[in-house]
Formats: C-alpha cells, structure tokens, sequence
C-alpha cells in the first residue's frame, strides 16, 4: 500500500557517519526540509555492512549492497537482485522530487535512473569545480575520460542541474551543461555553539583530510618559520589521509600538534581555542563546508582563490586570499600575528558573510522553491504548526479568565465578543495548518 505522505528522495555515495562535505551537506538539508515540514528518503551506499533499511529521525534510509573494492573512496553498487529489491519499496511512497550529488558517484546514476522510469523531476547537485584528482597524471587522463563517460551517460536523465558555488556551476559549462542556479553549501546557524575561549597565545587550525592537494604541506613550511620568530604561537592540525605519517615525521615541532579524525562536536571546541583558521588548497574546490564552520565560529581565515573559497572570502575585507605558496601564507599568518585588530576585524566580518549568506535555514528555502514548493513564512511544519496553535490557545485563555475577574473591559458582552474573535482566528490558524 502506497504512502501518501509526500517525499523528497536523496540519492548520495555516503552518509553520516562517513565524515565529509557532502555528507554534512546532505544531513543539513534533510534536517532543514523536515523543519519546513517535508519527510526525506535517504538512497546511499552500504559501505560499512549497516542495516539495508532503516527509519532514523523520521528520515527513511535505504542502503543499497556494494562491491568491497573501493567501499570507502568509491561505492560500486552492485547488480544484484537485493539492489533490486530495495529500489522497488520506493514505490510505495509518493516521491515528488529526486535529488542526485555528483555526476560520477553510481548512486547518482540509480537515482537519475530510477527518476526517469517513474517520470519524477532529477536535480543533480555539483559539488566540485575541476576534476577529481589523484596526483598521477597517468590515473588522472583515465579517471577524467571515466568522469565524462559518466556525465554523458546521466545528462539526458537530469531536469536541472546546480552547484554549491558560483564555481561549481561555472565547472558545469566544461560537460556542455547549463547550471539552473546555486544551492550554496551552507551550515546550521541556529545549532549550539561553544564559547570562544580566551588564551594569550595565537592559535592556528587547519581542518580537512591530508592530501597534497589541500596545501598542508605549506601551512605546516609556513608555521614552522613563524615558530623560529614567535614563541606564543600555536597549530593543530584536524583530519587524516595518506600524508599524516609523512608529516608527523617531516614537522617534527613542539608547536605543532597533530589530532588525527575529530568528531563534528570535537572540531567545534577546536574552533572556539582557534584565532586563524587556515585553507590554501593547490585544486579547486566546491565551497569548503570547514570554512564556513570556522566563520561561524569568528575565526579569521586565510585561504587560496579555489573554486568557491573566492565567493566566501572577500580579500582584506573579511579575510586573506593568498597565492598558493610558502611565502605568500608566510607574509599573511604575519600580518594577523602582527596586527589583532585586523585579526578581529576579520574575525567579525566572515561571521557576519556567513551569517547573512551561508545559513541553511535561506539555502533550504531556494531549494524547495527551485522544486516548485510553495515556501510561505505562513507555511510551517504540523508538528510546530501545533505547538504554535496550542500557545495561542492557552494564552487566549489565561487573558479570558483574567480579563472577566479584573473587569478590564466594561461589561462581559463586550469581553466575550473579544473572546470568540480571538477562538476563531486560532480555529482558523489549525485548520489551515493541517490542510
């Protein structure tokens, strides 16, 4: 028997747990459709041998079976009569839209697929802005063909395509493809946040996995010749990859410490110790999710013009852009050492771009319209369409019951008059709500 409660389906690689942007881009928007009163279907990899199906936070999650080679970098979904299977049971729920991220990952091309058999609009959501590299240019030509075969392949299947930045969506003219616009990447800022933590010393963080790509080797170059000059200096390094060893090794500094994989509530304690938050990766990128976090907690940033770093930092307005080498990050950790009014400044002025630009609770509302959704002020979810009403109600009351002992108005009639008014708005507000 079909659902008639209304979905959006979200087809992603990997979902929390698994740390990364998409990841917690996913989880965002999910938790903010169900605020706006809209259930999700989660359509992922099972990469870490979970439950095929679950109901987790009114979301539905379906895990379909992979190969074991690559799980945990590249989902290869299997053809198997179980992928079969958990496909079909989305026909039991009245999906309206279907959301897809990334062009090469293969749960995007089932999601695309299944989109185009049913006849339900496909968004697809790019989240780079140049292609995925392995640091071996050999790889790399292979890799690119297998990412445009991929882009081909989904192309026809896709009713409008959009980025996370400017730059993503510009990225999408190399595949002859015009984006429908920007769903930036954005972050939760009503969600509690630690207090900053005051320290005399100057604390540098980088927060991402350790790749070359990334420029931590330039960060950790660029510190290590600041530590010669300053001794109240300090820099965590959050995350790991292929590198990690290396560097430990390499960075041999008392002032330098390495923290490996952090929870999402670890990072923001980090943050909180955190003057400068530094990103000069040497690849374009989406819009990095750690800058935004790092804003959020009014930490100054440094970073490199990379894909969408350029549309969050507006350069010696409200952070430094660099170029990507040694001296370049040198001269601008310097200059924030130097100068703490500036470092404030800039402290001050990402929070506010973050605020103002990046929040969740603006980017799900463009989503949902750009889904043909209604999204009115007046609309909320039934569940805080309830608690709302029934504060009305109450209060109606209190107001009554003291209104009719203190005789603030001259006689009953006219308080009673008063009172069926205010009854009828507030049967009017439920009725409106639920329907």
């Amino acid at each position: 028997m079909k659902n008639n409660n209304k979905y959006i389906a979200i087809f992603s690689g990997y979902i929390s747990p698994h740390l990364g942007g998409i990841e917690r881009y996913v989880a965002n928007m999910v938790k903010e459709f169900e605020k706006l009163g809209y259930k999700s279907i989660l359509v992922t990899s099972n990469y870490n041998n979970s439950s095929e199906y679950e109901e987790k936070d009114n979301t539905l999650i379906f895990r379909l079976p992979v190969y074991n080679i690559f799980k945990n970098r590249y989902p290869i979904i299997k053809n198997s009569k179980k992928t079969k299977e958990l496909i079909k049971k989305l026909d039991n729920y009245n999906i309206f839209s279907i959301i897809i991220n990334t062009r090469f990952h293969l749960t995007s091309h089932v999601g695309a697929k299944y989109g185009k058999k049913h006849n339900i609009p496909v968004y697809l959501i790019e989240h780079g802005s140049n292609y995925v590299t392995l640091d071996n240019k050999f790889i790399d030509f292979f890799a690119n063909r297998y990412e445009d075969f991929l882009t081909f392949k989904i192309k026809n299947k896709v009713t409008g395509f959009y980025g996370v930045s400017d730059a993503c969506s510009t990225w999408l003219k190399n595949f002859k493809i015009n984006s429908s616009g920007v769903w930036y990447n954005s972050i939760d800022t009503d969600q509690k946040l630690p207090k900053k933590v005051k320290h005399n010393s100057i604390n540098f963080l980088y927060a991402g996995r350790l790749i070359k790509q990334k420029g931590v080797e330039n960060i950790l170059n660029a510190f290590s010749k600041l530590s010669k000059k300053y001794k109240n200096i300090s820099l965590y390094i959050a995350g790991d990859g292929p590198e990690l060893e290396e560097y430990v090794k390499k960075f041999n500094n008392e002032n330098i410490t390495f923290l490996g994989k952090l929870s999402y509530k670890e990072l923001l304690n980090y943050y909180a110790k955190t003057d400068i938050f530094l990103y000069p990766p040497l690849w374009p990128e989406g819009l990095p999710t750690s800058i935004l976090e790092a804003g959020l907690m009014k930490c100054a940033v440094i970073g490199t013009a990379q894909g969408g770093i350029k549309e969050i930092i507006d350069d010696k307005k409200n952070g430094i852009i660099v170029d990507a080498d040694v001296d370049s990050l040198y001269k601008s950790m310097k200059k924030l050492i130097d100068n703490r009014d500036l470092l404030n400044k800039y402290s001050n002025e990402i929070y506010k771009t973050v605020q103002e630009k990046f929040s969740w609770h603006v980017t799900s509302k463009k989503i949902l319209s750009d889904l043909g959704v209604d999204i009115s002020e007046r609309y909320f979810s039934k569940k805080y369409n309830l608690e709302y009403n029934w504060c009305v109600f109450v209060f109606i009351n209190i107001v009554n019951i003291h209104g009719y002992f203190n005789k603030i108005f001259y006689n009953e009639i006219s308080w009673n008059i008063f009172f069926w008014i205010c009854s009828c708005l507030y049967f009017y507000s439920i009725g409106f709500s639920w329907w």
